[in-house]
């Protein structure tokens, strides 16, 4: 029976810090994008990198550009790095750059506005190395279907990246193709598995989003700002994946703090997101269904309860093998149109919030072992406004498992108390092959104000 229990939140420890981006790690990943490149038939990729699309560029070299544009470029016998101004000497940061496997220029076309230009442009630096009329992939952060386009296009020449880089590119290749998915299509992208340091960094990430936004929830008092809210949760120096949101009553759900002051018989929603994690939660600033609006009646039974099964069920389907469609078609039968479940029911995550999904209608990719997976279910309902249990997990066989408990024991073994824990005390259906990344993992607390009151199944 479905019901709501008062326990304490998990605490399972303090990760150790996160293992560095080393260089045998990154020359592997060099490796593979140039195999990658080879089997697409490339004789160079560019990947394009700005504040809010590095997530490429950093997976590939442990650089991301601050506050401009970085462009790379990778042949079979080159690789070049062009950064502006104020980036160009954080390029060290790149294990390949201080090895000397990536060269890097100056292109001060990539810095902020009326910055000094004097440099080589940026089409001078590609004719010096990609090849006239060679065949070019360019990789952004998204790639297009052809139902995205206008009839008879091509959806191989639509590119994700500026316009100052396209042209040139056109102008100097042979052929410029849309390359994103070579790292982040979720059946054969290279940024679709993540190895056990990429998962001891992920947990380092989800610990420190999870357990800010705990202090946070556990700091709500009536009258209290949603600053002072965001505040109380004591955010990390980790990067922020997106941007943070606090949300109540009519406030749209994106927003950030406004001003709004905590008042009982409102909903709330909020999260924080570092690379590699996103944790949000939702309900009502409330102690009780007393202190819901009388048209908000049932939000317990009738809307939090089924989610929480649906939930239980979502995990139990995160074994390798099961297809993503019918992990979309359960989610779909269990919460039906009246939840509002508009997006993925889960999507891979990786420095940035969303890469992608196997999680769609009718899919055929197979959930698999290394996705960093996102627990991801949005219900929207007009009256009931929403709920939510949004975590991390990673996707691990038998294989994985053993390497993650011989290479970073103690993320092992957290892991596993909280599979332990969800299984246990929440009575939710987690298979070994589902590494929680969170303490938060399995807790549903719907009355904000008394978040000690935990739904179990």
């Amino acid at each position: 029976m479905t019901r709501l229990q008062r326990l304490d939140w998990p605490d399972h420890g303090t990760p150790d810090l996160p293992p560095a981006f080393a260089l045998a790690e990154a020359e592997t990943r060099l490796a593979a994008v140039r195999g990658a490149m080879a089997a697409a038939g490339y004789q160079a990729l560019i990947i394009y990198g700005d504040r809010e699309h590095a997530a490429n560029l950093h997976w590939l070299t442990g650089f991301d550009p601050r506050f401009e544009e970085a462009v790379l470029v990778v042949t079979q016998g080159d690789a070049l790095l062009l950064a502006g101004n104020e980036c160009l000497a954080y390029t060290v940061v790149s294990p390949l750059v201080v090895a000397g496997l990536i060269r890097v220029g100056l292109c001060a076309s990539l810095s902020l506005p009326s910055q000094p230009r004097g440099s080589r442009r940026l089409w001078d630096w590609l004719d010096e190395v990609i090849p006239a009329g060679a065949k070019v992939g360019a990789v952004g952060w998204k790639w297009y279907g052809a139902d995205e386009l206008p009839p008879g296009a091509d959806p191989a020449l639509a590119l994700d990246i500026p316009a100052f880089l396209a042209d040139p590119l056109r102008e100097r290749a042979g052929r410029v193709e849309n390359a994103t998915a070579l790292l982040m299509h979720p059946g054969h992208g290279l940024r679709a598995r993540v190895s056990v340091e990429d998962i001891a960094r992920l947990e380092f990430a989800n610990h420190m989003a999870a357990t800010a936004l705990r202090r946070m929830v556990f700091a709500f008092q009536e009258g209290m700002t949603d600053f002072a809210a965001v505040e109380a949760a004591r955010i990390g120096g980790l990067p922020l994946g997106c941007h943070v949101t606090f949300a109540m009553g009519t406030t749209p759900g994106l927003s950030g703090p406004v001003g709004d002051r905590i008042t009982r018989g409102k909903p709330a929603s909020f999260n924080i997101c570092h690379w590699g994690s996103n944790i949000c939660r939702a309900g009502w600033m409330a102690r009780g269904p007393e202190d819901l609006p009388p048209e908000a009646g049932g939000y317990l039974e009738e809307f939090v309860f089924p989610y929480a099964r649906a939930m239980s069920d979502w995990c139990g389907m995160m074994r390798p093998g099961v297809p993503g469609g019918a992990v979309w078609q359960r989610i779909h039968d269990l919460l039906p149109e009246e939840f509002g479940i508009m997006l993925n029911p889960g999507h891979l995550i990786g420095l940035d919030e969303w890469l992608s999904s196997p999680i769609t209608p009718g899919s055929e990719l197979p959930i698999a072992s290394g996705m960093a997976m996102q627990m991801d279910v949005i219900p929207v309902h007009a009256t009931w406004g929403s709920t939510r249990m949004e975590d991390g997990y990673v996707i691990a066989d038998d294989a994985l498992r053993a390497e993650l408990a011989r290479k970073h024991p103690n993320a092992f073994r957290r892991c596993a108390a909280r599979a332990e824990f969800m299984n246990r005390v929440i009575g939710m259906d987690v298979p070994e092959t589902l590494l929680p990344l969170a303490d938060t993992c399995g807790i549903i607390a719907p009355w904000l104000l008394d978040p000690a009151q935990v739904v179990v199944l």
